[in-house]
C-alpha cells in the first residue's frame, strides 16, 4: 500500500538545490543584458523644476535616459489602482517617472537604460534636477495638521471607513466600568534578502516578451505588463523560478521598474534587468505597521466586554497603490477569539510624504493583536484578574462555530469564523510556558533583572480567494508533473503540493515534480500572500488529482476488463482490489490515453493504431474526454478560512541596560489539518523570528524632513540568531469545513501576536504600562524613570 506522506514531516525538496547554490534568481539572469538604473528624489516634497540629462546621454556605454515627458501613451498615465474599495475615496498613485512632483525621498525621476550597473550609476551622477523643496509631511502627527501630501486631498484623509456591530454607544454607557487607551505601533518592512528585480526580453520574430520577476503574483505581473504596453496577454511571458523572500513587498505589481524593463526590451531590440540594491528596497519600495489606536471599552465585574469603540489612524505614505486593504484587515481582525456583542471601529487612512505603505507579513494584523490583547490585560488588571481568566471568560466557544463576526473582510466577503477551539488552545499554551508555577520563577530573578510572563491570543484570516488553479500530468516515464501558478519564495509549495498529489493519486512522494510560479505552464492565478497558498492551490492540485486518478481507472478498467469500482491506485500501480497481480502501471495508462499514429519508444507501441487495444465501435477519444493522462483542477473559496493561536513568553528585564532577554517562547498554533509539521514549525519560527525583530529592534526613523535616518543594515537595527530564543511549539487541528482538505493558512501565523505578547510580558516584569512597540532598552529606561520603578 503505498505510504501516506499528508501531515508526515518530509523534508522539503527544495533546499538541496539552493544550499548548493543551485538556485536560479532573477538577478543570476542576462549578464548582457542592458541594466535599468533609476534616478531618485533626494526630497520628501518638492516641485521638480528642471531636469537636465545632456552630460548623461554623452556618457559612454548609455543607451537612453527618460524623464517623464519622454514616456509613451499609456506609459505617461498614473500606475493602477490594485484594490478599489467605497470607502478609499482620494485614492492616489504614482506616475512611472515623477510628473511634475515628488512626494518621498526614493520616488523615481529618470530612467536610465545602460550597458551595465557601473555606467547607469555614473550617467545617474551626471543628471542634472532642480527641485522647489516644500514643507514634508511626516508621521500620524504631521498628516493630522495643515500641511497637505496632494494639494487636491483634504485633511491628508485617502479613506474614511467604520463598521459596527451592535449598539456601542449604548453598551457603554450602561457598563460598570469603562477604560479609555491609547496604543501605537511604528513602521518597519519586510527586507527580503532578495530586492525586486525584473529580467524582460523581447523576440520580435515570436512576438513574446519574456519577465522573469523576483514577484510572489506573476500573473499579476503578466496582465499588468500587457494591460499598460497594450499588447495581448498570450504575448506575455512571466516566471519566477526562485524568489529570495516576499513577504508582501512583491505582491504590489506594477512596480515602475517593471512596466521600464518590459518596455525597454521591446524598443532597444535588448534583454533589460533591473534589480533593486538595498538601499532602494529601504526608500523606495514598501513600508507597513504605523498605526495609532484609542480604545474605548466597557466591561462588567467579571471581565467580559460589553462593548469595544475603537478609532484608529493609519499612515499610508504618499500613495495608495493596494488601496485600504491593510487597516481593513487591522479593523476585522481587530475581533480576534473573542465575543464582542457591540463593536465599533472607525479608521483613518492617512497620507503622509513618505514611502508608500502595502502589506507587510502578518498584513496589519499585528496592529489589531497588539490593540485587542494589550486591552485584556488593562481589564485584568483593573479587576484583579488573572490575565488567562479574562480571555477565557470572553472567548467564542467552541460550539459557537461558524461564527459571524457581522463585517465584511479583506475578500469583500463576509467574516464568519469557520471553525477553533480558543480554550484549550490557551490551556495547552499556559501549561507549556508553566504559568501557575512563574510566581516561584519570578522570585529567582538574579539581582538587578526582573521577570515577566505574558500571553497573547490571536485569529488570522486565511486562504482567500477568489481562486487558484493546479495541473496534474502523469507522464509515460511514470513520473507525476505538477504546476500551479502562484510563486514560491521559501514557503516549501514543491514538497506539499508533491505530499498531497502524491496521496490523492496513490503514487510515491519522491515520484511527483512540482512547477510553480510560470504562466508558460499554468496561465491564471492569483498568488501568494495572506497565507493562502496551502488552501487554494493546495485543493486545486488536489482536485487535479482526483481528476486524473478518476480518469485513469476508466482507462484501467478497459484495458483489465475490470469494473472501475474494483480498482485502486496503490504505489503508482492500477490494480483490482485484493488482487494486485491484475494490475497496470499509470506509466502504461498514460501511454493508452494517447492514442498514436507513430511509436517513439517500445512502451509507446500500445497506443498505435494496430495494438489492438480499442473497441472499433468506439473513437480512439471518446466525447467529451481529452488525450494524455491529466487534467487541471479548479478551487474557488466561497470565503476565508480562520486560523488561530496562542503564543506565551517568558523575559527577564536588565535593570542597568534595559535589555529585555526571552527565555522561553511558547506557540499553539490551529491551521486546521497539517500538511507538513516540520514546514508549519519552520514558518513559525521564521514568523517569530521577524515578530521579535518588530518588538524589541526594527524602526524606520525619519526626520522632520522625511528623509529616512537608518536606511542600510548598518544602521536598521535586526536581531541575530543568538537573540532568537528555541521556540516551544504543539498544535491543535480543528480542521475547515470549507475546503475538502479541511486546512487553513500558517505562512504570517508567527509574525502576528509577538509584539503583543512580549509588551505583556514586559509589563509583568516592570508593573508599569507598555503602550507603544516597538521598544527599544532606552525608551524602556525612559518609562521607568517615569514611572518611579527605577531600582536604587
Amino acid at each position: 500500500m503505498t505510504t501516506r506522506s499528508f501531515g508526515k514531516p518530509v523534508r522539503r525538496t527544495e533546499d538541496l538545490r539552493l544550499i548548493t547554490g543551485q538556485g536560479s534568481f532573477t538577478d543570476d539572469a542576462g549578464s548582457d543584458a542592458l541594466s535599468l538604473v533609476m534616478v531618485r528624489s533626494p526630497y520628501a516634497n518638492a516641485r521638480v523644476v528642471s531636469i537636465d540629462v545632456s552630460e548623461a546621454e554623452q556618457l559612454d556605454g548609455v543607451t537612453a535616459v527618460l524623464t517623464y515627458e519622454d514616456l509613451p501613451d499609456r506609459l505617461a498615465e498614473p500606475l493602477p489602482l490594485l484594490i478599489p474599495h467605497p470607502s478609499l475615496s482620494e485614492p492616489r498613485t504614482q506616475h512611472i517617472l515623477a510628473k511634475d512632483r515628488v512626494r518621498y525621498v526614493g520616488q523615481a525621476v529618470v530612467a536610465i537604460f545602460a550597458a551595465d550597473r557601473y555606467i547607469g550609476e555614473d550617467a545617474a551622477e551626471r543628471v542634472i534636477i532642480e527641485y522647489e523643496s516644500k514643507v514634508a509631511v511626516v508621521g500620524i502627527d504631521g498628516a493630522l495638521g495643515t500641511n497637505l501630501v496632494h494639494h487636491d486631498v483634504p485633511r491628508n484623509v485617502a479613506a474614511d471607513h467604520s463598521e459596527h456591530v451592535g449598539d456601542v454607544a449604548s453598551a457603554l454607557a450602561e457598563a460598570p466600568h469603562v477604560l479609555e487607551l491609547d496604543f501605537e505601533m511604528e513602521r518597519s518592512l519586510g527586507s527580503a534578502l532578495e530586492g525586486r528585480a525584473s529580467h524582460a526580453t523581447w523576440d520580435r520574430h515570436s512576438r513574446k516578451l519574456q519577465i522573469q520577476n523576483a514577484t510572489q503574483t506573476p500573473t499579476s505581473v503578466r496582465f499588468a505588463v500587457a494591460n499598460i504596453l497594450e499588447i495581448p496577454d498570450e504575448q506575455v511571458e512571466v516566471f519566477a523560478i526562485d524568489v529570495g523572500g516576499g513577504f508582501g513587498t512583491k505582491v504590489i505589481h506594477p512596480w515602475p521598474e517593471d512596466i521600464l524593463t518590459a518596455w525597454g526590451a521591446m524598443n532597444y531590440d535588448r534583454a533589460v534587468k533591473f534589480t533593486e540594491d538595498r538601499v532602494e528596497h529601504f526608500i523606495s519600495s514598501s513600508h507597513e505597521r504605523g498605526q495609532r489606536h484609542h480604545v474605548k471599552v466597557g466591561f462588567n465585574t467579571e471581565g467580559q466586554i460589553l462593548g469595544l469603540d475603537v478609532d484608529f489612524v493609519h499612515d499610508n505614505g504618499a500613495y495608495t497603490p493596494y488601496g485600504m486593504i491593510a487597516p481593513l484587515i487591522t479593523a476585522t481582525q481587530l475581533p480576534g477569539p473573542y465575543k464582542l456583542p457591540n463593536y465599533r471601529v472607525r479608521f483613518r487612512s492617512v497620507y503622509t510624504n513618505t514611502v508608500q505603505v502595502t502589506p507587510y507579513r502578518g498584513a496589519a494584523r499585528p496592529h489589531a493583536v497588539f490593540t485587542m490583547e494589550r486591552t485584556m490585560d488593562r481589564i485584568a488588571s483593573f479587576l484583579g484578574i488573572d490575565r488567562s481568566e479574562v480571555r477565557q471568560r470572553n472567548f467564542i466557544q467552541p460550539d459557537e462555530f461558524p461564527y459571524d463576526l457581522g463585517m465584511i473582510f479583506q475578500d469583500g466577503r463576509p467574516a464568519i469564523y469557520d471553525s477553533g477551539d480558543y480554550p484549550e488552545m490557551l490551556n495547552k499554551a499556559l501549561a507549556m510556558i508553566e504559568w501557575d508555577s512563574f510566581a516561584e520563577r519570578r522570585s529567582q530573578a538574579p539581582p538587578g533583572k526582573r521577570r515577566g510572563i505574558g500571553v497573547a491570543c490571536y485569529v488570522e484570516g486565511t486562504g482567500l480567494g477568489p481562486y487558484e488553479g493546479g495541473h496534474v500530468r502523469v507522464e509515460t516515464g511514470g513520473k507525476i508533473q505538477v504546476s500551479t501558478g502562484l510563486a514560491s519564495s521559501g514557503q516549501g509549495h514543491h514538497t506539499v503540493f508533491a505530499q498531497i498529489v502524491a496521496d490523492e493519486l496513490g503514487v510515491p512522494f519522491e515520484d511527483v515534480e512540482v512547477v510553480t510560479g510560470d504562466t508558460r505552464r499554468f496561465k491564471y492565478a492569483v498568488g501568494t500572500f495572506a497565507s493562502r497558498a496551502a488552501v487554494t492551490s493546495g485543493n486545486a492540485v488536489a482536485e487535479a488529482a482526483r481528476l486524473v486518478k478518476k480518469k485513469a481507472i476508466a482507462l484501467a478498467a478497459d484495458a483489465l476488463e475490470a469494473n472501475p469500482e474494483d480498482l485502486e491506485i496503490v504505489d503508482g500501480q492500477v490494480q483490482v482490489k485484493g488482487t494486485p497481480v491484475r494490475a497496470i502501471p499509470l506509466s502504461q495508462v498514460a501511454v493508452l490515453a494517447n492514442p498514436l499514429r507513430y511509436s517513439f519508444s517500445e512502451a509507446a507501441k500500445a497506443a498505435t493504431q494496430f495494438a489492438g487495444t480499442t473497441s472499433f465501435d468506439e473513437p480512439p477519444i471518446k466525447p467529451g474526454e481529452d488525450p494524455g493522462l491529466e487534467a487541471t483542477g479548479w478551487y474557488s473559496p466561497v470565503r476565508a478560512t480562520f486560523a488561530s493561536g496562542t503564543h506565551a513568553v517568558e523575559v527577564e528585564v536588565d535593570l542597568i541596560t534595559s535589555e529585555v532577554e526571552i527565555l522561553r517562547y511558547c506557540v499553539v498554533h490551529d491551521c486546521g489539518r497539517i500538511i507538513n509539521p516540520l514546514i508549519v514549525e519552520g514558518q513559525i519560527h521564521g514568523g517569530v523570528a521577524q515578530g521579535i525583530a518588530g518588538a524589541l529592534y526594527e524602526k524606520l526613523a525619519y526626520d522632520e524632513d522625511g528623509n529616512l535616518q537608518n536606511a542600510s543594515f548598518m544602521d536598521f537595527l535586526m536581531p541575530y540568531c543568538t537573540e532568537i530564543p528555541k521556540i516551544e511549539i504543539d498544535h491543535l487541528e480543528t480542521p475547515s469545513p470549507l475546503n475538502p482538505l479541511g486546512i487553513k493558512g500558517a505562512g504570517e501565523a508567527g509574525v502576528i501576536p509577538v509584539s503583543a505578547v512580549i509588551a505583556s510580558a514586559i509589563e509583568d516584569a516592570e508593573g508599569f504600562e507598555i503602550n507603544q512597540m516597538p521598544l527599544f532598552p532606552s525608551e524602556l529606561h525612559s518609562m521607568r524613570l517615569a514611572s518611579g520603578r527605577q531600582p536604587a
